[in-house]
């Protein structure tokens, strides 16, 4: 089947016992186990429902996450999906496969909250790591400890868009015995599918693109392996940051439409960053399409597209305060992915966690806004951020 018919018909599109086309909602914390310990010497029970004794639970699996976990790891070609309770719930379970004096390869430009969590958390737990400004076979060979463990990145990056050349860095990893973990958030099964391309871990934030809506917070891990399925697993079992099945529910709904909406975003999102690379109050911009030839050469031959985010940098910082103050039809807010298009402030929201000056070295500066392109005519936002800007 074509993608986007695999979109709709992933395997749980009807339910098997009643013919529903929406999947069922199964709103338990635990489930019935008797035919488990039915006496011996009595009359046979009758044929068991396929699956009837699958769970236990509702925190180690659900039929309704099931049905999710399943959906995405078929689209991006895994073994095993798992549903966290967010994006950043599921980037955590996947370094809680680590241990004490390991140590990981990142890109320096990764979203904020991934940062947090490297500098906070696993920093005081004991997982070391090197962030990489340029992600190469080479820089990831210099970067080698005998303690590394993994590579994570992002491509394309959050905040600036870098591109990562994801066959490349795979195989330099495999070389080496490392896992390669990609976030895809950006850029979803539908324009990329990493472990078709060699990684071995594909994280998302399904609460952007995935479910779509703006209305659901959530988070995915696809594996490309079975035994670091049980990995993951057992970090989300043993935590049990796992997703409720109403909002298991919503991001299935999500994935039905997202065809639809990341291709008409996608095509705004060109044309909105065409707009403003000739605004006379915009610095720069900083867009898949509109990459410097190397990297955009790299992400045609990985993607299907340039997706829906961009990022540009006005003349003056004041310029990006009066642009977030003045547009009517771009939500100034945290996330992306929704329906409607909103502009995001990295100092503030998704990197205010990362220090100033670290910041400001990384090129996230006072001047820059991240756009997540929705649904709305593509003239209606030109216009709008036009007025906005000038």
């Amino acid at each position: 089947m074509k993608f986007g018919t695999l979109l709709i018909h992933n395997g749980h599109d009807t339910d098997p016992a009643t013919g529903a086309l929406g999947t069922p909602i199964y709103q338990t914390s635990t489930f019935d186990r008797s035919p488990q310990f039915a006496p011996s010497g009595l009359p046979a029970l009758p044929a068991l429902p396929a699956g009837r004794l699958d769970y236990d639970y509702a925190r180690s699996g659900n039929p309704t996450r099931k049905a999710l976990e399943d959906a995405v790891s078929l689209l991006e070609g895994g073994t095993a999906g798992f549903a966290f309770s967010s994006g950043i719930a599921a980037i955590a379970a996947v370094l809680g496969i680590f241990s004490t004096g390991d140590h990981i390869i990142t890109a320096e430009d990764i979203y904020g909250g991934s940062y947090r969590l490297l500098n906070t958390y696993f920093k005081r737990w004991g997982l070391e790591h090197t962030a990489l400004s340029e992600v190469t076979p080479d820089t990831i060979r210099a970067a080698l400890r005998p303690s590394t463990k993994a590579l994570f990145i992002e491509t394309p990056s959050n905040p600036l868009l870098k591109i990562t050349d994801i066959r490349a860095s795979c195989a330099a990893a495999r070389e080496a015995g490392l896992i390669t973990i990609v976030d895809n958030t950006f850029m979803t099964p539908l324009l990329q599918r990493p472990l078709e391309l060699g990684a071995d871990v594909v994280a998302h934030s399904a609460t952007k693109f995935l479910g779509g809506h703006s209305d659901v917070l959530a988070g995915i891990v696809v594996t490309k392996s079975s035994e670091l399925g049980k990995r993951v697993y057992a970090v989300q079992n043993g935590l049990g940051a796992t997703l409720g099945p109403w909002d298991c529910f919503l991001v299935l709904r999500g994935i039905k439409t997202l065809k639809a909406r990341l291709e008409a975003q996608q095509k705004t999102a060109a044309r909105l960053a065409d707009f403003l690379s000739g605004h006379k109050n915009v610095a720069t911009v900083y867009y898949p399409g509109l990459a410097a030839p190397h990297q955009k050469a790299v992400h045609d031959g990985q993607a299907e597209g340039p997706g829906a985010v961009l990022s540009f940098k006005t003349k003056t910082d004041e310029q990006a305060l009066s642009f977030l103050g003045r547009t009517r039809l771009a939500a100034p807010a945290v996330s992306l992915g929704g329906v409607e298009t909103i502009a995001s402030y990295p100092i503030k929201m998704s990197h205010a966690a990362i220090p100033p000056l670290e910041r400001e070295r990384l090129g996230i500066s006072a001047s820059l806004i991240r756009i997540s392109a929705g649904l709305e005519d593509a003239d209606d936002l030109i216009e709008d951020f036009d007025a906005a800007l000038s």
